[in-house]
């Protein structure tokens, strides 16, 4: 039996926001389709995105995925992209509707997690996020630490 998930099977990662869960509580997560320029997919074949600073501004029914750099494709030159558009995600109006009811309401944020291949197509993963204050990141450090070290212990007693 394999140790991947039934879900995980066909899906190629593209990028992930590592910091996320570092910075954010991950509320709800929702995984949405992206209209992306012809001259965008061979960067996220090669794995050239960068979903660091990213976020999803909710506009007229409409979410757009903000502040994701996908490089250059140095064979598409005049009818190359710009790095840094904003691009539209595809979801139902329910969906839509909902995420951004409760990013005005509570305060919260909506950012991406990942970005990757599903059964050739490109998809990303968004999540409603809560921010962390210093102290939260220092307890989720903390935990984190006294894991390791419990790891490292039961692997060192068998």
């Amino acid at each position: 039996m394999s140790s991947k998930k039934a879900s995980d099977e066909g899906v190629k990662l593209i990028a992930a926001n590592r910091k996320a869960h570092h910075d954010y509580f991950i509320v709800e997560k929702l995984e949405t389709g992206i209209q992306l320029a012809g001259s965008e997919l061979r960067p996220c074949r090669e794995n050239r995105v960068n979903l660091k600073d990213a976020y999803v501004d909710i506009d007229n029914g409409e979410m757009w995925l903000i502040g994701v750099h996908i490089g250059l494709n140095p064979f598409s030159n005049i009818q190359n992209h710009d790095p840094e558009r904003k691009r539209k995600l595809l979801a139902h109006r329910y969906q839509i509707d909902k995420f951004g009811k409760k990013s005005m309401n509570t305060g919260m944020t909506v950012i991406p997690l990942r970005m990757y291949f599903k059964q050739g197509k490109v998809k990303v993963e968004i999540a409603l996020a809560k921010g962390k204050t210093t102290y939260d990141k220092r307890d989720s450090i903390a935990k984190k630490d006294m894991k390791r070290d419990m790891d490292r212990e039961l692997k060192a007693r068998y």
